[in-house]
């Protein structure tokens, strides 16, 4: 990977859609024929999330494999992406960040993927449960429900987007959980309840995490767990569980996201499946921007 580019730092699915009328001429207009090109309009700036997140690695390539060589990756987090991105958007400019789905900001904005023909993103991914080794002979029923765990970008998205709006994510997850007891007896099924046993769940601050942590800790302490969450960068959530401080998470994205973490970890963790499939990650912008793909930055 060519790290000649900076990584700067930042102080600090679809449910619903906001249209947008086309632009004018005017100096809000995101097309780049006053500014000169897409570059300039954004500083030649990708706005970013945290520098461990495997998102950020693919953009790293993908500023290789396109040779956009002006082109700084800006670091941060993933409510200062959001917060940039609310900025921009509500007042027409052009912006260009890392996005996924499954996420809120599909539903509350207009957004688009910018098409990736080299394959720098790679094509759908999964997001899986992982566990420490010896997880299955610790904490059996523990590691049934979360083999079990399945559920759709719909699903999640009802509990990011309350998060969104002003829930607590435990009220949001919980408000869920009362309203699928069918989905829920399915990861359940056939698994008897414990007595107090202790399970720690690492995970990252993605609103796709905090919400599958955030329902899964639900449905373990009904099961008569006791439940400990920590939140943590991407690289320590996957050391956490291959080194056994943690007994598992929600939030691995493979096969190309957490690839790094997977390979570097191989045989010390225990992929136990996948709990949602066609999942996506590449830069994102506002539907009112007039590109379509990452090549159109090289100009």
């Amino acid at each position: 990977m060519n790290l000649a580019k900076k990584i700067t730092g930042l102080g600090a699915i679809a449910l619903l859609s906001l249209g947008l009328a086309a632009c004018g001429s005017d100096e809000n207009n995101s097309s780049t024929s006053e500014a000169g090109s897409v570059g300039e309009s954004v500083n030649y700036k990708i706005t970013g999330i945290d520098p461990g997140a495997g998102i950020m690695e693919a953009t790293e390539r993908a500023i290789t494999d396109y040779e956009l060589d002006k082109w700084d990756l800006v670091s941060g987090s993933g409510a200062a992406m959001t917060a940039a991105l609310k900025k921009a958007y509500d007042a027409e400019k052009p912006i260009i960040i890392t996005g996924w789905t499954p996420h809120w900001k599909f539903a509350k904005y207009d957004l688009k993927y910018l098409e990736d023909p080299k394959g720098s993103y790679g094509g759908e991914e999964e997001i899986h449960t992982i566990g420490r080794t010896g997880l299955q002979e610790d904490l059996p029923e523990a590691h049934q429900i979360l083999s079990n765990f399945s559920w759709s970008e719909e699903d999640m998205g009802e509990i990011m987007i309350a998060i969104q709006e002003g829930e607590k994510p435990e009220v949001a997850a919980q408000n869920w959980v009362d309203a699928n007891a069918d989905k829920i007896a399915v990861w359940t099924d056939g698994v008897e309840k414990v007595n107090g046993d202790a399970i720690k769940l690492a995970y990252v601050a993605w609103d796709s995490e905090i919400a599958s942590t955030n329902v899964m800790k639900i449905v373990l302490e009904d099961m008569g767990y006791k439940v400990t969450t920590v939140q943590v960068e991407a690289g320590p959530m996957w050391t956490a569980v291959a080194d056994g401080s943690a007994d598992a998470s929600l939030a691995g994205w493979l096969p190309l996201t957490h690839a790094t973490y997977a390979e570097k970890f191989d045989g010390k963790f225990e992929d136990l499946g996948a709990s949602m499939t066609g999942v996506k990650i590449g830069l994102v912008v506002p539907s009112y921007m007039d590109i379509t793909s990452i090549e159109d930055l090289q100009e």
